[in-house]
C-alpha cells in the first residue's frame, strides 16, 4: 500500500496532461500512486493514458465517468482513494520536483489524527508563489483562519487525510457541473486544523479553458450549485457578520437566478438575506451582463 495518491480530473486536457505526467515520473520518491479521473473526454486522453501504464515508470490508475463537472471528479476520487493521504493536482498543473518526498517527510514527522492535513504553497511555472507564503511561526491553522485571520491570499496546495476527504460528499444537482471545492474543506475545518508547510508542491497554469478563469459563466450555468455553497457557509459556526453578508448577497443572485421565490424563507439567516437583497440584485445583473460578455 502506498502512501500517498495523486489525483488528477481531467476533461479533454490530452494536449496538455502530458506535462503532469513528466512531473510525477521524475519524482524521486515514488511512495505514491495516480488516479486519473476522466470525466467524460472525448478526446485522445484514453489512449494517451493506456500508454503511459504500459511504461510502468508510476503507478497509475485510470477511471472513466460520464461528465459530471469538477466536484463530481473530486466525488468519484474520494470513493477510489485508499492510501493514508492525497493531495490534487489539476491536468493543466505538474508537481514540484521533490514534492512527494517533502509531503511525506513531513508527514511522516508532524502527521497526527488531530489533524486534516498539510496546507503547502502553490507556484506560477516561472517559479513566483501565487499570493502570500504561510504565516511563519505558526504551525497549524484552519484553512478558514489562514484567508479570514491572517491574512494569507492566494491558491494554496492542500494535501488531506483520505479518511476525513471520504466524509461530506459534494451534491450533485441535476443539469449542473459545479460546487465549490472549498465546501469540504470548510466542513472539515470546524473540527479539525491543517499543518502549515512553507514549500512548494505544484506549478501552477490558468488555462483559457478552466474554471476559474470562467466563474461569470458557471455562475449562470450552476445556480443551484452556488446556492448550496453559499448556505452552507452561512452556517458555518465561525466567521463574522461581514463573511456571512458577503455568503448573503450570492446567495441572493444565484437564488435570482433560479428565479427562486422562496430564497427568504429557505436562507439560514433571514435578517441577514433581506439586508443582502440590494446588493445580491446588483450582483445578478453584473453576472448575466458579464457571462454575455
Amino acid at each position: 500500500m502506498k502512501t500517498l495518491t495523486v489525483f488528477t480530473p481531467t476533461y479533454n486536457r490530452a494536449y496538455c496532461l502530458e506535462i503532469c505526467y513528466r512531473s510525477l515520473v521524475s519524482q524521486d520518491n515514488k511512495d505514491f500512486n495516480w488516479l486519473i479521473i476522466d470525466d467524460g473526454s472525448t478526446d485522445d486522453t484514453k489512449e494517451i493514458v493506456s500508454g503511459w501504464i504500459q511504461e510502468k515508470k508510476i503507478d497509475i490508475t485510470y477511471f472513466h465517468q460520464e461528465n459530471q463537472g469538477m466536484h463530481g471528479a473530486h466525488n468519484t476520487a474520494y470513493n477510489l482513494i485508499e492510501t493514508e493521504l492525497n493531495v490534487c493536482i489539476d491536468s493543466d498543473d505538474y508537481m514540484a520536483e521533490g514534492a512527494v518526498e517533502n509531503i511525506l517527510s513531513f508527514w511522516k514527522k508532524h502527521g497526527n489524527d488531530n489533524v486534516s492535513g498539510i496546507a503547502a504553497l502553490d507556484a506560477t511555472i516561472d517559479h513566483q508563489i501565487i499570493g502570500s507564503r504561510l504565516p511563519e511561526g505558526m504551525d497549524s491553522a484552519t484553512l478558514f483562519d489562514l484567508y479570514n485571520k491572517h491574512g494569507v491570499t492566494g491558491d494554496k496546495k492542500l494535501v488531506y487525510r483520505t479518511e476525513l476527504t471520504k466524509l461530506y460528499p459534494y451534491p450533485v444537482f441535476k443539469n449542473e457541473k459545479y460546487v465549490g471545492l472549498a465546501y469540504k474543506y470548510y466542513m472539515l475545518d470546524k473540527q479539525y486544523e491543517m499543518l502549515l508547510m512553507n514549500e512548494v508542491l505544484c506549478h501552477v497554469e490558468y488555462l483559457a479553458d478552466g474554471s476559474s478563469l470562467n466563474m461569470y459563466k458557471q455562475y449562470l450555468k450552476n445556480p443551484r450549485g452556488f446556492s448550496f455553497y453559499r448556505k452552507e457557509l452561512m452556517k458555518l459556526p465561525f466567521g463574522g457578520i461581514a463573511f456571512k453578508y458577503r455568503q448573503a448577497i450570492h446567495y441572493v443572485s444565484s437564488n435570482l437566478l433560479l428565479k427562486n421565490k422562496k430564497l427568504f424563507i429557505q436562507t439560514p439567516k433571514k435578517l441577514l438575506t433581506i439586508f443582502a437583497f440590494p446588493l445580491g440584485l446588483l450582483l445578478y445583473v453584473f453576472i448575466i451582463s458579464k457571462a454575455r460578455t
